[in-house]
């Protein structure tokens, strides 16, 4: 049972998002970043109110990914990048990106708060962070 309206255009469209914003991490990296995404799509709040599908939360500007800009985000998905895409889509969550919808890599410690919106932890490089139940509920319901 997947949690957001897919094809498999738009499962290889976020097994390549992973691969290019978390293969440094490895396959927990890409996991989280595939949590992110996910997240992006269901939540209808904040930054992300009309972000509906796939394709406009990963393209999204301002506000998307880096990796869109480089050339490695636009080589052909893995297959095993793909299976990890199924897992999020499928709603399988992760710590510490779990109601995730942001996340950077600082140059130091972690802060607190990124724009207002509290840090739930960092895995290697990256840190990242989660709206309130209240700001944005749909991340938080249930599949």
């Amino acid at each position: 049972m997947a949690v957001i309206k897919h094809n498999e255009e738009d499962v290889k469209l976020l097994a390549r998002l992973m691969r290019a914003e978390g293969e440094g991490e490895g396959t927990q990296g890409m996991l989280l970043v595939g949590n992110v995404g996910v997240n992006r799509v269901r939540a209808e709040c904040l930054d992300f109110k009309n972000i509906s599908n796939m394709n406009k939360m990963v393209f999204q500007s301002p506000g998307g990914f880096e990796a869109t800009q480089k050339g490695y985000f636009y080589q052909r998905a893995r297959q095993s990048e793909i299976d990890l895409a199924r897992k999020v889509i499928k709603g399988n969550r992760y710590h510490p990106a779990r109601y995730s919808l942001w996340f950077f890599k600082p140059s130091g410690a972690c802060p607190a708060q990124w724009y207002n919106q509290d840090n739930t932890g960092r895995f290697k490089s990256h840190c990242f962070f989660q709206p309130t139940q209240a700001n944005c509920p749909s991340v938080y319901s249930t599949y």
